[in-house]
């Protein structure tokens, strides 16, 4: 985790600047009748996501009030996601997967 970004602000002096994403691919073969090898492959995501920040609150500014609006649209945007999948009448709908870095990265697994 050596590209983790920290930063302080009022309300917490080891905050989060950033999320993580863990990926995991595993791969299985097995031999099958004939000689024939059947491969399984798959994925696991293990994502730490950075908190919400309340901008008011921390009374951030510049770089850090940046980064803080960034983490607040990419968990929006990841709520909308979840949401639209989670209802059977949006789902057939746009899913905005485009609209962070997060949800693009994560699109195939949510």
């Amino acid at each position: 985790m050596r590209n983790r970004h920290v930063g302080a602000h009022l309300m917490n002096d080891y905050s989060s600047r950033s999320h993580t994403i863990l990926t995991v691919h595993i791969t299985s073969e097995q031999q099958a009748e004939g000689g024939v090898f059947i491969s399984k492959q798959g994925k696991i995501n293990f994502v730490d996501l950075a908190g919400s920040e309340m901008t008011k609150k921390t009374h951030s500014e510049g770089k850090t009030l940046e980064e803080a609006n960034n983490i607040n649209k990419s968990l929006m945007v990841l709520g909308y996601c979840i949401a639209s999948l989670s209802d059977s009448k949006k789902r057939s709908g746009h899913i905005p997967y485009r609209d962070s870095k997060l949800t693009k990265l994560l699109a195939d697994s949510l």
